[in-house]
């Protein structure tokens, strides 16, 4: 599998849009999707809007649980990698980083307030 190095930079403001979820490898058993060091993967979908496009949801995956993540948030993706994969007649690109933090002091972390 060919692994890409995405530069967030580019990506414009990168947010929350579903709170971390574990990884599940296997939905009849309920079995969490492990790394190669035994530590949990979960994933975190993030929209993604570059100037003058629409916006984009990609799902990134990552090990141990991201804290403080909350949806609505602007978050910090570090180590993002694009992984393209095929099976059979289908195929895709999937998402890994090597953690995702919080941007704090964004709006979705302001309690209360003005309507």
């Amino acid at each position: 599998m060919q692994s890409i190095p995405v530069d967030t930079t580019r990506l414009g403001v990168l947010r929350c849009a579903i709170a971390p979820e574990t990884k599940i490898s296997n939905f009849e058993t309920q079995e969490v999707k492990k790394d190669r060091d035994g530590n949990p993967v979960w994933t975190v979908a993030v929209t993604v809007r570059q100037d003058g496009r629409r916006i984009s949801v990609i799902e990134i995956a990552v090990s141990g649980e991201p804290k403080g993540i909350q949806e609505g948030q602007i978050v910090r993706v570090t180590g993002l990698m694009a992984f393209m994969w095929s099976m059979g007649e289908r195929h895709g690109v999937s998402f890994r980083a090597e953690a995702i933090t919080p941007v704090h002091g964004t709006p979705a972390q302001a309690k209360g307030g003005d309507a």
